[in-house]
Order: structure tokens, then sequence, then C-alpha cells
């Protein structure tokens, strides 16, 4: 059965849309390249921001929940999400960006060969930038105001604190494919274990933190909801799930989300999980040079726009 192809999309809450729409485009300079609805709750914005053409693997999403409770990082969550950029130069870029913009961030270092910035949104999301090596990917966005040779390229990777470490390793090793690179030890006495899957490399990693003591985790705005593993097409998410299924887990049946088809699943370490198909893709429904200008709405639910769009809070 064919590996993973890295990460898909990871999405994450906000409780402040015009603000979370404000960080992303204005200070990170990525591209709104999908304004739509959560599609089980469209009472919320569902924001997709990714680089020039919305290609899989660049995509950082958010759901809208604002009565949600403050995220807590903890044991069966996912933080920090990091980002790809170029190289040494643009982490240094990014560094004095962040002073100048009042972003709070840490100091550039280094973990598993790789340099990298943690910083924080408006809303205490955990970030990071990562040196890619100057690896292939992302198409930079001619109207962002970030230059194109330090825009963020995509996603390089997530943190997961699982409740059952051992268990969610055995899976991330066994049935998913994933393979170690490195680890390392954290200030707490606890470890950080790196793995890839599939090509391996920027946009494949995930690294399994197993701090000494973890709190269980809280999941709200200011978190991460979900991360997504790419699959090219239907016939091997098909595959995918079926082995999910075979392994004692509970995939949900395939969603069509209209812009890729979805397959969800709780690990045993309570982080949860989704297979997304890499197509058909962002301009399903609208040219590129017009991604993310206007609320996109699925077939199925064009006929509620007028409702949809009266319960939305304007973004600007």
């Amino acid at each position: 059965m064919e590996a993973f192809g890295g990460l898909h999309h990871v999405t994450a809450i906000t409780g402040d849309a015009p603000g979370n729409l404000h960080f992303y485009t204005d200070v990170l300079g990525m591209r709104l390249v999908k304004k739509t609805v959560n599609q089980d709750d469209v009472s919320a914005y569902h924001l997709f921001y990714a680089d020039a053409k919305g290609s899989p693997g660049t995509d950082l999403t958010f759901f809208d929940w604002p009565e949600t409770p403050t995220n807590r990082s903890g044991a069966g969550s996912i933080a920090p999400t990091a980002l790809r950029v170029a190289g040494p130069p643009s982490l240094e870029w990014w560094l004095a960006r962040f002073a100048d913009r009042g972003v709070q961030h840490g100091d550039i270092g280094e973990r598993n060969g790789r340099a990298f910035l943690p910083f924080e949104d408006a809303e205490g999301q955990r970030l990071e930038l990562v040196d890619d090596g100057g690896a292939p990917g992302g198409a930079p966005w001619a109207k962002s105001p970030v230059p194109g040779e330090h825009q963020v390229k995509g996603l390089h990777g997530v943190t997961l604190t699982s409740r059952r470490p051992r268990e969610t390793a055995d899976l991330l090793f066994g049935a998913m494919g994933f393979r170690a690179t490195g680890e390392r030890d954290l200030p707490d006495g606890g470890t950080e274990h790196f793995l890839e899957v599939g090509p391996g490399g920027p946009g494949t990693e995930v690294v399994l933190s197993v701090p000494a003591q973890a709190i269980a985790a809280l999941q709200g705005r200011g978190g991460v909801h979900h991360v997504a593993f790419r699959v090219p097409d239907a016939e091997t998410q098909a595959a995918w799930r079926e082995k999910i299924e075979s392994i004692g887990l509970r995939p949900t049946p395939v969603i069509d989300r209209f812009y890729f088809k979805s397959v969800y699943f709780r690990e045993p370490g309570g982080i949860l999980f989704e297979i997304a198909t890499d197509g058909p893709g962002f301009s399903a429904d609208e040219p590129e040079e017009k991604l993310g200008e206007n609320l996109a709405l699925p077939p199925f639910l064009e006929p509620d726009r007028e409702r949809i769009e009266a319960g939305l809070v304007p973004l600007a």
C-alpha cells in the first residue's frame, strides 16, 4: 500500500476570526486560499491559509469558535505546529519581523539538525518556523507582504503529546509506516522522538513528545483540533481506512469535503487524525487568482447561502 505523502493540513481553533485573518495574512504573509464554513457547524468560519496555489501540505486552517475555552496544552494535544522557511537568513529575517510587529517569540535554536524559531499568534497558538534546508516546495504569493524568499513554504511537521505514548508510537511505527530519525532529551527528563513518513524531509515530520510529567490537555481557542495526512487519491484512502479499521480503531466513513475527501479517527493517545486526499483542490469552485476573496460554499450548502452569510461576523 502506498505510504502517506506527509502532512496534508493542520486545523486549529480561533476565537477571533478577524484577528486571525490579520495575523496569518498581514503578519505571517500566508494567502487566504479558502473562506468557507465548518461543514458540520455552518455558524463557524473555516479559514484556510496556504501557499499561492493552496497546495496540499501547505494548509494551516482554523475553525472560528469564540465560545470555546482557552486551549491548554498537555497529554492528548498537538503543539507546536512547525512551518517551513527557506534557510537561516529567513529565520533571521523573521526574528527581526517578530520583534518589529510585537509577536511573542523565542530565540533561534537547533533541534534534530535543523534551526528553528518558536513563536505564538495573538491567541497563544504555539508555532515554529523551521529551516527546510532549501528543499523544493511552496509557491510564493505575489501579493504577500513578505518577500518571496522568506515566505512560509508550507507545513514542516507537528509535535504530538499523547496520553498513551507507547501505543501512539506503536501506531505510528507499525500501521502508519513512520520511521525514526532521531531523539533528544527534554529539560524535565522526558524525551522527544523524531519521526518521518513517505518521502521524508520537510512536510513529513512528526515529533512524539514524552515529557516526564504532562497534565491533561484542554482543547480550545489557541490550540490545534486535528492533523491530516496526505494520500494521492480515493483508492489509496480507502485502503488506509480499511487498514486502520483492521487494527481495532474506528475510522469514520469517507466524508466528501468537496475540496478533498476525509477519513477521521482518534489515535490511542487521544489525538484526532485525518486521512485526506490531495484533490480535487481549492480551485474546484474558484479560479486560482480569486482564491479566498469570497465566501465559498460546497454545492450542498449553496441553497442555504443567505442564512449562512447572515450568521457570520464580517472579517474586515
